[in-house]
């Protein structure tokens, strides 16, 4: 079969690789219909993610035709079904997961031990994910390998289409859930720093979870443009002076709450702060660059919450603790309990609440998966989210 394949840093090729094959008897197989590239993938095409190994399949939010199933399985899946397949792994067994707490599934990650040592504490596993979070192979390509299959899926409705449900097993839901941990409140304020893919998700969310305000931060005037669209006040962060346009906005108290939507490879607008942060990651003090959080804090409203839906993956500095504590904040952060949300959010789009397929701007083919990578990375030609159908 094809499939997207990482070769080393900014290296993705459309390579002919060997079909996936039944390992466990809760295995399935399916055929993808389509998939596509998320802002966490650029992480690994960059390497600013440890645990990547050359022949890794990329992608992780996909969704398909099963084809084959495990004996395991005991008809939770059938052959012909049409389903979304969320990018955390999960046994649906395990304390956590009888819990709801789905994104550190006990059971899921296949290298344990591994993130025991890093993380203290093993979380899930992840599709065409670092090693860290099992090493499975990804869904930008023809077929998949699905574990867990019994409990690791969505099944949709026939009557929507593929983009309607797509990111489901991503954006859609993360967004969702940025939104829910922030217990957003009717008088709420709620700012949101990254009008990517993810904070177009969370904007709508917010707006549908009863902010009286949503206000989105980014610098890329097409992402502006889509979260105006979507009901958000916009602050160009490279024109204008953040901290000056939130106190205006909340009559100098700042936002209650507050999102970052854009995680370890944030730009400083700010020169001296951005230079910093590629210094200390260039000479290995850091891993993360931290300055999204670091406005957060200073502008978050006191006893106001963070929600950290972003992604980061190992060190930051120079994080203001003192504020943080003083302020009273509280911080609410993971990667996505995916199947806790996904049925109430089936249900809104059947309902026409929202159409996700609003965030896409590119739909390809395998073929051109590759050089997409490097549009998607570098904001070129208007694009916000690609699509494609192997």
């Amino acid at each position: 079969m094809r499939a997207l394949v990482w070769h080393g840093t900014e290296d993705i090729r459309c390579d002919t690789v060997p079909d996936p094959k039944i390992e466990d008897e809760r295995d399935a197989i399916i055929k993808v219909t389509t998939c596509a590239i998320c802002g966490s993938d650029l992480h690994l095409y960059d390497h600013v993610m440890p645990g990547m190994e050359k022949g890794d399949v990329m992608g992780h939010e996909f969704m398909g035709e099963v084809v084959e199933v495990g004996k395991g399985i005991n008809g939770a899946l059938r052959k012909g079904e049409r389903i979304v397949v969320p990018f955390t792994i999960i046994c649906g067994e395990c304390d956590q997961c009888k819990r709801g707490f789905f994104s550190v599934c006990e059971r899921s990650n296949r290298n344990k031990d591994v993130a025991d040592k890093v993380f203290g504490h093993t979380t899930a596993g992840l599709f065409g994910y670092t090693h860290l979070t099992g090493g499975y192979q990804g869904g930008q390509a023809e077929y998949v390998r699905v574990p867990f299959a019994d409990k690791t899926h969505i099944k949709v409705p026939e009557n929507l289409s593929d983009e309607q449900v797509l990111f489901l097993g991503d954006i859609f839901p993360t967004g969702w859930q940025a939104a829910v941990q922030a217990d957003i409140q009717p008088t709420d304020t709620v700012a949101i720093w990254g009008a990517g893919p993810v904070g177009q998700m969370t904007l709508r969310s917010a707006l549908l979870l009863g902010a009286k305000q949503v206000v989105c931060i980014d610098s890329v005037p097409e992402r502006l443009e889509m979260a105006r669209a979507g009901g958000a006040v916009t602050i160009d962060n490279a024109q204008e002076s953040v901290v000056e346009r939130l106190n205006e906005l909340t009559d100098g108290k700042g936002p209650e709450k507050c999102i970052d939507a854009v995680g370890m490879e944030a730009h400083s607008p700010r020169a001296l702060e951005h230079a910093y942060d590629r210094l200390k990651q260039a000479v290995m003090l850091e891993s993360d660059r931290a300055a999204v959080l670091r406005e957060m804090i200073y502008v978050c409203r006191p006893a106001g919450i963070l929600s950290i839906p972003g992604v980061y993956g190992g060190l930051v500095d120079k994080l203001p603790m003192g504020a943080l504590m003083n302020k009273g904040l509280t911080i609410r952060t993971g990667q996505t309990h995916v199947n806790r949300w996904t049925d109430d959010l089936v249900k809104r789009i059947d309902d026409g609440q929202i159409d996700p397929s609003f965030v896409i701007t590119h739909r390809v083919g395998l073929d051109q998966g590759p050089e997409m990578y490097k549009t998607f990375r570098d904001k070129k030609d208007n694009c916000i989210k690609v699509v494609i159908r192997p």
